[in-house]
């Protein structure tokens, strides 16, 4: 697999590989790893991007589409697991392949949406089960493989891949939304997923002819239930659910928060694509950091800043806090992402990676889907963020506590 060519964290090598040496050890995998998350991660966000003229259009109120938005959640979540599990067992290829076809249907039939059913399942399932097909968690687990002592470098690149994605996939949907409305963006959504799909198959055919994309049999490590059984199970679990609940809330809201504070609907719908290029500086910084040092200490540093920004945006909302609100949260946005597989490597072994990890996954997701809602409640309830905030600046206080006591253990 690799991973006797790579250094340890304390060889005192230099720790940044090259990009030769990467591609010479895996460079495919991580190719298609980034492009897999380059489209599902700026994919997964379109719905924040027309949340306020779709619901306004259809004469939904936000609530409604927080509701879609926790079914795909759940949805989402659940396929994680089930993906977890096929990952620990076989090669990437036809579960992400897959995965950018039904996403396509989902997301590409949106546009024809005029029912809540219609949105309920096109989204809330169909998309969902796709999109779950083509995330982290099948991506960490083939990379932390091919990787190994490296893995932290490894998927901060490949998630690179959501922020980039985010930035320049959302960013040309506020053009299209700008200019032909939000129906069209389902459109554009539906037809990147579809040309994604043969490429992607292409590119790991080679990959599975030569036997690296399948999985390496299974190693140390805890069983499912015994690592249950362990505090730091369910101490990584609430971290990962306050983590889904904080992000989720925020890319649903952002852009419909920034239009209610009255800033132009170009600038407001590029925030979304400001956080994701905020993004990239975060979660290269985290990889690196949490291959010298542990996950926890580059966790811990995330939720500071989350607490400093919740903050400032409760103190202020005028347009330049708004943005400063909007690039700081990207900073920590998709930092903790490639923190996933290294926690459960850490501290529960590789035997069942894909699965624990799918875990880990769905509690981020479902608690997601609840900050969603409950963000949109929130607001149809008080007409305005701030109760919704203040609770967010009260669960970052939470898991900065939680990580600086895995930074302690380590």
């Amino acid at each position: 697999m690799g991973d006797a060519t790579l250094a340890g964290p304390g060889s005192g090598e230099d720790f940044c590989m090259t990009f030769r040496e990467m591609w010479r050890i895996g460079g495919l995998a991580l190719a298609v790893g980034f492009m897999v998350l380059f489209i599902g991660g700026g994919g997964r966000h379109g719905i924040g991007l027309v949340l306020k003229p779709m619901a306004e259009s259809l004469d939904w109120d936000r609530t409604l589409l927080g509701a879609v938005i926790a079914v795909f959640m759940v949805t989402t979540a659940l396929t994680m697991v089930a993906v977890g599990r096929l990952s620990d067992r076989y090669a990437p290829a036809w579960i992400l392949s897959g995965g950018f076809l039904i996403s396509a249907v989902g997301i590409g039939m949106m546009s024809f949406t005029t029912a809540a059913w219609q949105a309920f399942l096109l989204y809330g399932v169909v998309f969902a089960v796709g999109n779950g097909a083509v995330s982290i968690t099948p991506v960490g687990v083939m990379l932390t493989r091919r990787f190994g002592a490296r893995a932290g470098v490894a998927n901060s690149i490949a998630i690179s891949g959501m922020g980039l994605g985010q930035l320049v996939i959302l960013s040309g949907l506020s053009v299209v939304l700008v200019e032909a409305g939000w129906r069209e963006v389902f459109l554009w959504l539906g037809g990147i997923n579809l040309v994604a799909a043969p490429l992607l198959l292409l590119a790991l055919s080679r990959e599975n002819a030569s036997g690296r994309g399948r999985p390496a049999p299974a190693t140390e490590g805890m069983t499912v239930r015994q690592a249950a059984g362990t505090g730091r199970f369910w101490a990584l679990m609430a971290f990962y659910a306050i983590c889904g609940f904080q992000d989720f809330f925020v890319s649903v809201h952002v852009v419909a928060f920034a239009l209610d504070q009255g800033l132009p609907a170009l600038l407001a719908g590029n925030l979304l694509a400001f956080m994701g290029l905020a993004g990239l500086v975060g979660v290269l910084a985290c990889g690196p950091w949490s291959d010298r040092s542990g996950p926890a200490w580059p966790a811990f540093g995330c939720f500071v800043l989350r607490i400093g920004i919740f903050g400032l945006i409760l103190v202020s909302q005028s347009p330049l806090v708004i943005a400063i609100f909007a690039v700081g949260y990207g900073l920590t946005y998709w930092a903790t992402a490639p923190l996933t597989v290294i926690f459960v490597r850490d501290l529960f072994g590789s035997r069942n990676l894909g699965t624990i990890s799918g875990m880990v996954t769905m509690t981020h997701h479902i608690a997601g889907g609840l900050g969603a809602l409950i963000g949109a409640a929130m607001f149809d309830l008080e007409g305005n963020y701030r109760a919704a905030f203040i609770l967010m600046l009260a669960l970052s206080v939470l898991a900065t506590g939680i990580t600086y006591l895995f930074a302690r253990r380590a």
